[in-house]
């Protein structure tokens, strides 16, 4: 039996692997799929424990481009913060990772496909559903969900056959990626637990030593195309904006949430350039688009969002939203100031040749010119006419 396993080199999918081979005699062939996070050294000791676990063939696909394209432009133009903190940073990824691992699963004929996930959380709805649209009819194998293994069992059945066991698989379950790094472990099951001092792998400091600092950011129909004047493509922006942000440790979060299988659920993160580039683009939006624009494509954009989250990306819907939020962008063109200081940041200019701030036409609180005193005077007259009305019924609230 060949099978195909999205691996990423952490502890569930390298006792995947292994088990498949050992108790299926099964021929595995790993992919893992590189959505930002992963440098050389990274996916060459990924490489490595593939081997290690008994897989037949490794492969690697390079989706950072892929995934900004399709997943992250649009959480970017959507402003799209789940719980108004959390920009979505896995479901997007997974997606991704599960579109490349199906791609590979057709091109070698397998028979079946497989993952890591577990029966508790997000990761396995978004592999399945991703699967039994791209893939009709293959069978789907998850040995971590079927033996509701724990991660202390995976360990001692990997040390039991004298098999690698990743680096801190048993304290912290960690993923990076492109659009930023998520914790998972002990302390996220209760809602009073603060993250251990070594949760970010930095013993929790922040830098205070650091010196604020602007930045500039260019953007075009509501993408970013420039860092500080040099312009950069998607990922390599969003890389080269999180290099700029670690010393000032921007961007660390929790979030507390309903998670697809309708439990509540609770991460940590760190997403500096995601947090950063949402904020910043919301605010060009307000210099760019009208106030019903911008109302209508952050409800669709949140809903979208939620959908991305619960991993039904491949609802046509998505492409009926995408399709109004890429027109909702064509003016969003400017650049944003962004000042950068220790654990903060603020959205201190924003400049665009779409404008829709005319000091010609008027300076709020201070003068006018389309206008005279009597028309103002008429507009508040007449605005107040539903609430007139109704006061006359006796709606007119407690005072």
């Amino acid at each position: 039996m060949r099978v195909v396993l999205a691996f990423s080199g952490g502890l569930d999918t390298s006792f995947c692997a292994a088990w498949l081979a050992a108790e299926k005699g099964a021929e595995i062939f790993t992919v893992t799929v590189n959505t930002g996070g992963m440098d050389r050294d990274e996916l060459d000791r990924i490489a490595a424990q593939s081997r290690a676990v008994g897989a037949a063939a490794h492969h690697e696909v390079d989706a950072r481009q892929s995934v900004f394209d399709h997943f992250v432009a649009t959480l970017i133009r959507g402003n799209v913060l789940r719980g108004g903190v959390y920009p979505v940073s896995v479901a997007a990824e997974r997606t991704q990772q599960a579109i490349e691992v199906a791609r590979i699963a057709r091109e070698l004929a397998a028979d079946a496909v497989a993952h890591g996930s577990t029966g508790a959380g997000n990761d396995q709805v978004r592999f399945d559903v991703a699967f039994h649209v791209l893939l009709p009819g293959v069978p789907i194998i998850t040995p971590v969900r079927e033996l509701g293994l724990s991660r202390d069992d995976a360990v001692a059945w990997l040390r039991e056959r004298g098999l690698p066991v990743p680096a801190g698989a048993s304290r912290y379950s960690v993923n990076r990626g492109l659009w930023g790094t998520t914790l998972g472990g002990g302390w996220t099951h209760d809602p009073w637990a603060a993250p251990p001092a070594d949760a970010w792998g930095d013993g929790g400091r922040q830098d205070t030593a650091a010196a604020p600092s602007d930045l500039v950011l260019a953007w075009r129909e509501g993408l970013p195309i420039a860092l500080d004047g040099a312009e950069l493509s998607g990922p390599d922006i969003v890389d080269a904006l999180s290099a700029r942000l670690e010393p000032f440790a921007i961007g660390r979060g929790i979030h507390l949430g309903e998670t697809v299988l309708g439990i509540k659920g609770r991460i940590g993160f760190e997403a500096g350039a995601a947090v950063v580039l949402v904020h910043a683009h919301r605010e060009l939006e307000k210099l760019t688009m009208t106030r019903w624009q911008a109302f209508w494509k952050d409800h669709l954009a949140q809903f979208w969002g939620d959908r991305l989250h619960e991993g039904q990306a491949f609802d046509p819907v998505m492409r009926d939203i995408e399709a109004l939020i890429v027109s909702s962008q064509r003016h969003v063109t400017g650049e944003t100031r962004v000042r950068l200081a220790p654990g903060a940041f603020q959205v201190t200019g924003v400049r665009s040749p779409n404008s829709l701030m005319d000091t010609a036409v008027a300076r709020y609180g201070e003068s006018n010119a389309l206008w005279s005193g009597d028309e103002a005077r008429a507009f508040a007259k007449i605005v107040a006419i539903p609430s007139l009305l109704a006061a006359r019924h006796g709606e007119v609230g407690p005072w």
